[in-house]
């Protein structure tokens, strides 16, 4: 198959990336042409001119498979303010759909691009008309009401929508730990605000309390038994003026009192409102106390305007998108770009209060010391590129999401490292103990504000637990192919876990550690079969499970994989990549497995068995993640051509502008963070090692701005000349002025600022990284 001629056909139609602007006069223009040529410059001169937080579209990803949501939060908040328009179904985890042209309400917590939902807790809505207490499945049945993605706006820190069957336009912004409401009423005497807590997004309530405290405040708590188990929120509600009604309710029908207690609490404040008046309703939300949420809706909103915080909340994130200046005369691409930057700062998600207490995995109350304790840690998914995204444009955030870890070790008392952390339990989704590499990656680039021979520890413990098949792993080798076990997979990434063990403990001085841990980390060679050159599952006695033919390959299997087949799960041995081109036979056939790949014209038998594998190109997918590091393999088999070209067709295919713009479920920011690193020029094949493989830059020029407190230099540049959707291809480059022909990069040359120099073109330079001494070592 020749791979190149099809991806430069590709190219050619690729309408994601533009020339740059060039701009030419030369005498005796005519005065019509220089005024054009002039307003064209006014154009482009607007356009870069515009803080970087205008570019992010929230709505990229919240239609197809995505689950993100459009709503408004700050970086990391603990708040995510957003429309519900579904509360169930997979591709509602987030709680929107853009398929949809209904809303059910306003909940103030979120997931971002998850396989599994939950949250959605106190749910606002304002309605006209008549009191209806229960949502209905149709718009006029209950609450639920109509909207068009016409009268939306959504940008970082501010959502609005009209909702015409009420008349009432609905404006939302927010600070880390509390939401602010603005509905602009018409004139009525049957305005109402409804709180629903009996709702949430995939789960169930247990029990709920509303108290109306006074004519402007209410609060109470939702304790609900969703994915990871049992958790509360409390909140305290506020609002600008006295209601002149109210009533707290069980399902559909008032109670007496002012408070109620049980599975269907719902709650109503009326008003009488002049036309376009607004009533405006602040909430602060807490795992910890009412009086929690009180202290953090009074410390983080402390008055009435609105404008004032929905500016704080873009001038936060116009901040943390700086870090990147990304240059480029194509807008689509470049608002690609910063709502991918974007998505990788929406979670991890605060849980800690203002004064540091916060809810841990174990159910009770504890408090985080000079730092902030987060949830939302989707490590089996952003381990891979999110978390190494971060050690770069979050350095001292990352400090504190490691100090989580470590607490929650501390807290939750059954000797593990966090796995998958959501509302602050342990879901113990998906499988490998991936807080391991994200520490010792950390601690290898310096980020190193906590205990290291605390964090060893609690990796060594973390691994000698008999879960999940730790115990055969540890004692075979190998992992006994049974049904569900994802045999495999959890080989795999139990041996990129022990080489990030190894090199921690190398690190440490603790040779002995290092040595066991590293001779463990070769436990993939057991699942590896020569005869067929697959990682394939084996039977307790150590032979391969048969059948195995082209079906049993190409085919998903839960037994052996993780929402995988056996091609998804070939190249992942991150640590050694060397020693695995080795066993499938050397550089060319290397390279051509990965062709055959990307190149076949087979589909997958039961793709639609399950729904997280999207993105698919021949075999490959980039909906899940296990394939992320796959098109940067090409370098390390000295081919970097054709990582060059797969990074460049994987990027125009896979990505767009639009919100079916995310290929697969973001999960919390993984799919984005691949984006982000693979537009600038390079990516993390194995986080831990410290290296960047290059790939084919998309921008004419990227600056990172660097944290001084983590990195010598100021600033590290990547330009690239010539740069073209038809100049995919690295002909040369330098790195500070000085010419160099391999094919990666380091985090310390990185830190150390400087500017890395790519010029392209339209072919191929097959000398170009393809000596040994260019590659990256593979291990």
């Amino acid at each position: 198959m020749n791979t190149i001629k099809t991806i430069n056909a590709l190219f050619s139609t690729a309408s994601h990336q533009q020339s740059p602007m060039k701009f030419r006069v030369s005498r005796g223009v005519l005065v019509s042409g220089i005024l054009s040529v002039f307003a064209t410059f006014l154009t482009a001169a607007d356009c870069f001119g515009k803080p970087v937080v205008d570019y992010v579209n929230p709505m990229i990803g919240t239609a197809e498979h995505g689950h993100v949501y459009p709503g408004a939060t700050v970086p990391f908040g603990m708040v995510q303010l957003s429309p519900d328009t579904r509360d169930n179904t997979w591709d509602g985890s987030s709680g929107y759909h853009y398929s949809d042209s209904s809303i059910l309400g306003f909940s103030h917590n979120h997931l971002t691009g998850t396989g599994c939902p939950d949250l959605g807790n106190v749910l606002l809505v304002p309605t006209v008309g008549d009191l209806k207490l229960t949502p209905g499945e149709h718009p006029g049945e209950g609450y639920r009401t109509r909207f068009s993605h016409a009268d939306e706006i959504s940008r970082p820190g501010y959502y609005s929508v009209l909702l015409p069957d009420y008349k009432v336009k609905v404006e939302l912004t927010a600070t880390a730990r509390a939401g602010f409401h603005r509905y602009t009423f018409p004139a009525t005497d049957a305005a109402h605000v409804v709180v629903d807590l009996q709702h949430g997004i995939g789960n169930n309530v247990t029990e709920a309390q509303l108290t109306i405290e006074n004519n402007r405040t209410a609060s109470g708590y939702r304790k609900s038994n969703g994915w990871g188990g049992g958790k509360i929120y409390y909140f305290v509600m506020e609002f600008a003026r006295p209601f002149d009604s109210s009533g707290v309710a069980q399902g559909g029908k008032d109670v007496d009192g002012k408070q109620t207690t049980g599975k269907e609490t719902k709650g109503h404040f009326d008003f009488k409102t002049k036309a376009a008046e607004q009533i405006l309703v602040r909430v602060g939300l807490s795992t910890v106390s009412v009086d929690g949420a009180r202290n953090n809706l009074h410390k983080e909103i402390p008055g009435w305007n609105f404008d004032a915080i929905a500016k704080s909340a873009s001038r936060q994130w116009d901040k943390a998108l700086s870090v990147i200046d990304a240059e480029t005369s194509d807008k689509n691409l470049k608002q690609t770009f910063y709502t991918s930057l974007y998505h990788t700062m929406v979670a991890p998600t605060l849980l800690s209060d203002v004064d540091g207490q916060f809810r841990g995995p174990d159910g009770k109350v504890h408090e985080a010391d000079g730092y902030d304790y987060y949830t939302e840690l989707s490590l089996w998914d952003t381990f891979r590129a999110e978390n190494p995204l971060l050690t770069l444009t979050q350095p001292a955030r990352v400090n504190d999401f490691i100090r989580t870890m470590l607490a929650h070790y501390k807290i939750f008392g059954k000797n593990t490292l966090p796995v998958w952390p959501e509302g602050g339990k342990e879901t113990w989704c998906m499988i490998g103990n991936h807080a391991i590499p994200v520490i010792t990656e950390a601690y290898l680039k310096s980020i190193r504000n906590w205990d290291a021979n605390e964090a060893l520890n609690d990796m060594i413990a973390s691994t000698d637990k008999d879960r999940e098949q730790l115990d055969a792993y540890r004692e075979k080798g190998f992992i006994p192919t049974a049904n569900g076990r994802q045999s495999v997979s959890k080989v795999l990434e139990y041996a990129y876990d022990d080489s990030c063990i190894a090199r921690l403990a190398k690190a440490l001085g603790k040779n002995e550690v290092a040595e066991k841990y590293a001779k463990r980390s070769q436990n993939w060679e057991n699942v590896f079969d020569p005869s067929t050159g697959f990682m394939r599952g084996k039977n307790s006695d150590g032979s391969w499970v048969m059948p195995f033919g082209e079906n049993e390959q190409d085919s998903i299997n839960f037994n052996e994989y993780t929402e995988a087949n056996a091609w998804q799960y070939n190249f992942f041995v991150l640590h050694d990549i060397s020693g695995l081109i080795a066993k499938l036979g050397g550089d060319e056939k290397f390279a051509a497995r990965l062709d055959e790949m990307f190149d076949t014209t087979v589909t997958i038998p039961n793709l639609a068995m399950i729904p997280d594998v999207t993105g698919v190109i021949g075999m490959y997918s980039h909906g899940n993640e296990p394939d992320h590091h796959v098109a940067y393999l090409y370098n390390y088999a000295g081919q970097p051509w054709k990582t060059q070209a797969r990074v460049r067709q994987i990027c125009s295919v896979l990505y767009t502008n639009a919100p079916g713009g995310i290929c697969g479920n973001d999960d919390c920011g993984q799919i984005s963070a691949w984006y982000v690193f693979s537009a600038m020029g390079f990516y993390p094949v194995d986080p831990a090692s410290g290296s960047f493989v290059l790939g084919s830059p998309l921008f004419d020029k990227a600056t990172l701005k660097l944290d001084p407190k983590f990195a010598k230099g100021r600033e590290f540049t990547v330009i690239a000349k010539n740069n073209s959707p038809a100049n995919a291809y690295i002909q040369s480059a330098t790195l500070n002025g000085q010419s160099i022909t391999r094919s990666w990069i380091s985090h310390a040359e990185i830190a150390a600022g400087g500017e890395l120099v790519l010029t392209m073109g339209p072919t191929p330079n097959k000398n170009y990284g393809t000596a040994p001494a260019d590659r990256p070592s593979g291990n």
